[in-house]
């Protein structure tokens, strides 16, 4: 007889099933319980989770240069078209997250209704993605944390916030949930205030502030500065800023009812973009004119002269600067908590499926999936690279190293939308089923998928319309897209993987999933007789 492998106590595999008392002859014999994720995130996580993906750092800063740029007005057309695709993007990870909300998300849909290649290369590119983007913030907060302790060595912070993200997710996933909540609540407290007081000067119940008017939005090439090629640059940057709201279907998985809860969250993501964004640039746009040079610093070191502190001074809040640091501050950690929980997740969820080693599919009593998180956590710790170089430059270094992979997975929700809806309707299923239906298709996943192709290839098009050709900035910005599929390629050589036909989808979640995902998931009955029909052919 082979002796079992010695293992910590509390630790499980997900893929295991716990051991039920042997019921009587008489009674019927219950199911196994699986052992998975605990879906212990309510409503009110949900929803802030989708809050806090939508309001980062870039609305705080960066918005000030996309005005700079384009004008009010083409600042505010650019924000309504990108607010506009990313709703679509949003309601079509909607759908798919409502019928099946499993950790895995878009990989898992991409495997499914794509190509299993497809959805290797998009875990593996997002997990990598979201582990650099919580060494990005945290050497964000080195920049932060020195406007009150220029003295102190940055490292010192890096690694200080670094065990409070890995704290806050390494005892449950409700810890994540609770920490985003007020997270996000900061930042929505700091964004509705800012829109009350500019509105409050616009009226002039503000005393002191000068009443400007509409004289900003004819100021020089006022409301629509540069050319069309700005406006696609422009688009950039207000992309960005909009990243990390598709981690709400990441947290579906562990969602206490995910069919209500994820169409409740995704229902709100229009009025969020159109009242924290467009309102806001509404705001800065008649209150600062386009020609302002402190507009054009955009990075975080320089709260002190972004929008919202120029708007809150000129209110007469002299400690506006500190007071933006500190949201600032949240913020950063908002995005590095929630981008340690959605790669953490990724990761749990590739293992799972067999796709990357089996230990990281290991859980905690508590649902947690530790050896995930401390793969995660090993990669974060690039930002230590800052003791070594800049701040600023390894901040730079990282953040295009995972940018692109954000647009790739917007790409991809789009795709597995569309093909999941088609192979759905053609396999004689009835929509009225569905959780949660999308709006407007074909359209929305179609007119989302164009416009990111646009912003996603258009990123660096600087580099391309000079006398030559800038390769160094070209390979910086658009070495994610090569990356991927490479990924993609060498996962199809060596399975021999194919794209999935429409009559091959399988829209029986519960059967064919792994026990660490299939808990409260949608089934569709014609889908169960569908899979029966194949088992008894075969």
């Amino acid at each position: 007889n082979k002796t079992a492998s010695p293992r910590p106590a509390g630790w499980r595999c997900a893929n295991e099933t716990k051991r039920l008392p042997m019921p009587s002859s008489s009674a019927p014999a219950p199911r196994a319980e699986p052992a998975g994720l605990h879906r212990v995130l309510k409503a009110r996580h949900l929803s802030m989770i989708a809050i806090g993906g939508a309001i980062g750092t870039g609305l705080f800063v960066a918005s000030g240069s996309a005005i700079a740029q384009a004008g009010p007005g083409g600042a505010l057309l650019t924000y309504l078209v990108v607010g506009a695709m990313v709703y679509f993007i949003m309601t079509s990870l909607g759908e798919l997250a409502a019928f099946m909300p499993v950790a895995g998300s878009f990989s898992t849909y991409a495997s499914r209704y794509v190509e299993e290649g497809f959805g290797f290369a998009l875990g593996w590119n997002f997990w990598f993605s979201w582990a650099i983007v919580v060494a990005v913030d945290l050497v964000a907060v080195q920049l932060v944390m020195a406007y009150w302790w220029p003295g102190m060595p940055g490292i010192v912070w890096s690694l200080l916030f670094l065990l409070l993200m890995v704290g806050l997710n390494a005892f449950s996933a409700r810890g994540f949930g609770e920490s985003e909540y007020w997270f996000a609540l900061i930042k929505v407290v700091a964004v509705i205030g800012f829109i009350v007081t500019g509105v409050a000067m616009l009226l002039g119940i503000v005393r002191g502030a000068e009443n400007v008017g509409f004289s900003n939005w004819h100021t020089g090439d006022a409301p629509f500065a540069g050319s069309f090629a700005t406006l696609i640059g422009v688009a950039m940057i207000v992309a960005y800023s909009f990243q990390g709201t598709e981690l709400v279907g990441v947290a579906a998985g562990e969602s206490e009812d995910p069919k209500r809860n994820v169409p409740r969250a995704v229902r709100q993501v229009f009025w969020r973009i159109l009242l924290f964004y467009v309102l806001a640039i509404v705001v800065i746009g008649f209150l600062i004119p386009y020609t302002d040079p402190h507009l054009l610093r955009s990075e975080v070191s320089d709260i002190a002269v972004s929008p919202f502190t120029l708007v809150f001074q000129r209110a007469g809040l002299l400690s506006a600067a500190t007071v933006m640091n500190a949201v600032i501050l949240t913020s950063v950690l908002s995005a590095g908590n929630s981008g340690m929980y959605a790669a953490t997740r990724m990761l749990f969820n590739l293992a799972v499926e067999g796709k990357a080693p089996r230990a990281l599919a290991r859980l905690t009593r508590a649902g947690v999936p530790f050896n995930a998180l401390m793969c995660t956590t090993a990669l974060a710790c690039l930002c230590l690279f800052s003791a070594i170089f800049s701040p600023q430059v390894v901040y730079i270094w990282l953040l295009n190293t995972a940018g692109m992979t954000e647009f790739i997975v917007w790409l991809s929700i789009a795709v597995c939308h569309y093909r999941f809806r088609r192979g759905y309707v053609l396999q004689g299923h009835d929509l009225a089923r569905l959780p949660y239906r999308a709006g407007l298709f074909p359209f929305g996943p179609l007119i989302a998928f164009v416009l990111c192709l646009l912003i996603t290839l258009g990123q660096n098009y600087q580099a391309f319309t000079q006398g030559r050709i800038d390769w160094g900035g070209a390979i910086a910005t658009y070495i994610g897209i090569p990356l991927f599929l490479l990924t993609w390629l060498g996962y199809r050589l060596v399975k021999k993987s194919r794209f999935v036909r429409w009559r091959e989808m399988r829209f029986v979640a519960n059967e064919d999933l792994p026990a660490a995902q299939n808990s409260s998931v949608q089934e569709s009955p014609s889908a169960s007789r569908h899979t029966r029909t194949r088992a008894s052919e075969a």
